[in-house]
């Protein structure tokens, strides 16, 4: 029978350290990672990964309680946290899947291409890898690594909400600049998400290069 984490401490609906713990954190250098844009029209899919350090303390860097899901922060939160886990972690890492990418694999593949890239960026090479979601990239295995799936990681697990934060911070910078090539779609807004202006904005101006051309709102223009 598997283990299932005690309550911490440091809960209080927030991310812990619990599945790090089981995984063998601290003696186990543990790597959190989670990606941003899945459910977007345009723009790349983007991971990032982080590798805890060996010693983590709440008490030592409070600012970590701060820490949780990148959607339940607001921008400015995001960006305040973003060079602090940056400075705090062990090694970091960003890893992106290009829209083509993303039409040619499917979603879900090209997600896990930029978890793997994210991970073979990383300086140091952890042990143990905890992906956020359903499933463990297939191609762990080539990096000689194990990892562990887990649900609603962002919002349960420490080192995967921190690596949401930096996938998602870096996925807008992104979108943001991609904002002066392609005037008049509001990336800088909605960062590629199907939002009504963005959509509407599709209509009018029509596909660009960084459009996913396989997703609905974009393939049904192509027509």
């Amino acid at each position: 029978m598997s283990k299932k984490p005690k309550k911490s401490k440091f809960a209080n609906g927030k991310p812990t350290l619990e599945f790090e713990t089981l995984a063998g954190f601290p003696k186990r250098l543990i790597a959190g990672v989670d990606e941003a844009g899945r459910g977007c029209l345009a723009g790349p899919v983007t991971s990032a990964a982080v590798v805890l350090p060996r010693i983590v303390s709440f008490e030592t860097d409070p600012w970590l309680f701060h820490i949780q899901d990148s959607k339940k922060l607001s921008a400015e939160k995001r960006e305040e946290l973003f060079p602090k886990i940056q400075a705090w972690a062990a090694a970091w890492a960003v890893g992106m899947a290009s829209p083509e990418e993303i039409d040619k694999l499917n979603i879900h593949y090209a997600a896990h291409l930029s978890m793997f890239r994210s991970v073979e960026g990383l300086a140091v090479k952890p042990d143990h890898v905890l992906v956020d979601g359903n499933f463990v990239p297939k191609s762990f295995v080539d990096l000689g690594l194990s990892g562990t799936a887990i649900v609603k990681g962002d919002l349960r697990c420490l080192s995967i909400a921190a690596a949401s934060i930096l996938a998602k911070v870096s996925r807008d910078r992104l979108m943001v600049a991609l904002e002066c090539e392609y005037p008049g779609y509001g990336f800088a807004v909605h960062k590629g998400y199907p939002t009504p202006v963005h959509v509407e904005s599709l209509k009018r101006l029509g596909v660009t290069g960084i459009h996913r051309r396989t997703f609905g709102p974009v393939a049904s223009l192509l027509i």
